[in-house]
């Protein structure tokens, strides 16, 4: 970067301040009250998210039967709202007043109210009065979470038994408050057997949106999960949007949950961030979620009256907590190198825009930099974003593995039809640079040779015009 001259950098934005938004962040497990809430709302509000998925907490709410004490919910929803965030609500778990199952497990995770017509109706009613209680303030409830998954689905996962509770716990919300939708999925990973299976089932018929988790160090994975889940609605309903709900990775190695063997570390972390929300974006998810705000215990397969079974922690957070003997997040919830990431994202990317096919492509050239040649077309991922006032950005960054190298290197872009001044933005810290005349030849009418660009293992941005919301 030493042959450019930084100009700025990019400015983090309240969520206040921002007005639309496609990217979001995790806010979930209070249903288990497992953080404190009132630390997190001051810097999950400066990130400039707008989606915040929280989870909604059957046995909390529910204590005594039928009798809903929505207060400690209210709590949430309202603060969330007043600093100018969408909270959007995962529909969980199961309750031990009506299923000795859910007794069993620490806050009742994994246990579908399946195995009596009394806690089936009981769920029915719940979400009825859940859905009244938040018209106006909620839009968005997604039914259940992971249902194909062993910890979160303790009944043998299959699409059949999560259709017997989606289809009329949908048909419930959609009569309990018609603007609200019915989100289902909330998978694992992208299952297309499992998804195809609760399609035929006639689940699809009823829901508004479809959601799904990815947890993968690979970028094609990931790129392939979103294009298959385009592909499968397009097929069963076409139009349905696609809703990215969870996907994230760990700061530090010695965590519990998705990706957990890894050598992690907070730029790590931050990388893996960058390079997949904007995946997702490019794919065409309507919104996409990074998993978590919040370092927290995962708890999947917590027993009660055995602590140590939910005493494994996460290491998710864009914050960093440490823990009590309870498993408590506890201590000043630090931002992590992630967190600035995310802000930039959140900035750069906020306000309409639009993915777009941009005609600029990399053509190899000889690069003195790196005493060789610049990466290939094929080893540089990318796409481009437009704007209603014709702004334009173009994303690029090269897919080497995250876990075994720290990439650096150049690459020659050529361009067309992107008039207006150009500049680069470093997506991981939010440094913005402008480019020499010989590293941005132009051409005029919005033509470009960029001669041998800075490349890394992170994306970087090409802004054309106004794109930046400086």
């Amino acid at each position: 970067m030493d042959r450019l001259t930084k100009i700025g950098n990019v400015r983090a934005m309240s969520a206040k301040e921002v007005d639309t938004s496609r990217l979001g962040i995790g806010f979930e497990k209070l249903d288990r009250a497992v953080f404190d809430p009132e630390k997190a709302y001051e810097p999950l509000a400066k990130i400039g998210v707008k989606y915040v998925r929280i989870q909604s907490g059957w046995q909390r709410t529910e204590r005594i039967k039928g009798i809903y004490d929505f207060a400690w919910l209210d709590a949430i929803v309202d603060r969330l709202r007043a600093d100018g965030m969408i909270p959007w609500m995962n529909i969980v778990y199961g309750n031990e007043i009506y299923d000795e199952r859910a007794a069993e497990a620490y806050g009742a995770v994994g246990c579908p109210p399946l195995f009596s017509d009394e806690a089936f109706n009981a769920w029915i009613a719940y979400v009825r009065a859940l859905v009244v209680h938040f018209r106006g303030r909620v839009r968005d409830y997604e039914i259940w979470n992971e249902p194909d998954g062993r910890g979160t689905w303790k009944c043998g996962a299959n699409p059949v038994d999560y259709a017997r509770l989606a289809i009329p716990t949908a048909k419930a919300i959609h009569e309990s408050d018609p603007d609200a939708r019915a989100l289902i999925g909330a998978m694992c990973r992208a299952n297309m057997v499992f998804f195809a299976g609760l399609a035929e089932e006639g689940a699809f018929d009823i829901c508004d949106a479809l959601t799904y988790h990815c947890y993968t160090p690979s970028d094609k994975v990931m790129a392939d999960s979103i294009r298959s889940m385009r592909a499968l609605c397009d097929y069963y309903k076409p139009g349905m949007p696609v809703i990215q709900g969870e996907s994230g990775t760990q700061s530090r190695s010695g965590g519990n949950g998705a990706l957990k063997q890894g050598v992690w570390s907070e730029r790590r972390q931050a990388k893996y961030m960058a390079r997949h929300l904007i995946i997702d974006l490019l794919g065409g998810a309507e919104f996409a979620s990074y998993f978590s705000c919040m370092d927290m215990i995962e708890a999947l397969n917590g027993k009660n009256g055995d602590k140590a079974s939910w005493l494994d922690y996460g290491y998710f957070g864009v914050l960093g907590a440490e823990f009590d003997e309870n498993g408590f997040s506890i201590g000043d919830y630090k931002p992590k190198m992630s967190y600035r990431t995310l802000q930039v994202l959140a900035s750069a990317l906020s306000g309409e825009w639009k993915v777009q096919d941009l005609p600029i492509m990399p053509r190899p050239d000889v690069s003195k930099r790196i005493f060789g040649t610049d990466v290939n077309d094929f080893e540089t991922l990318g796409g481009g974003f437009l704007r209603p006032d014709g702004s334009r950005a173009y994303v690029y960054w090269h897919a080497s593995d995250l876990m075994t190298s720290e990439y650096e290197a150049t690459v020659t872009l050529h361009a067309a039809g992107v008039p207006g001044e150009v500049k680069l933005v470093d997506m991981l810290d939010g440094s913005i640079y402008s480019l020499p005349e010989s590293i941005a030849e132009p051409h005029g009418d919005g033509r470009w040779i960029f001669h041998n660009l800075p490349i890394k293992d992170y994306p970087m941005m090409l802004t054309f015009g106004n794109f930046l919301r400086e």
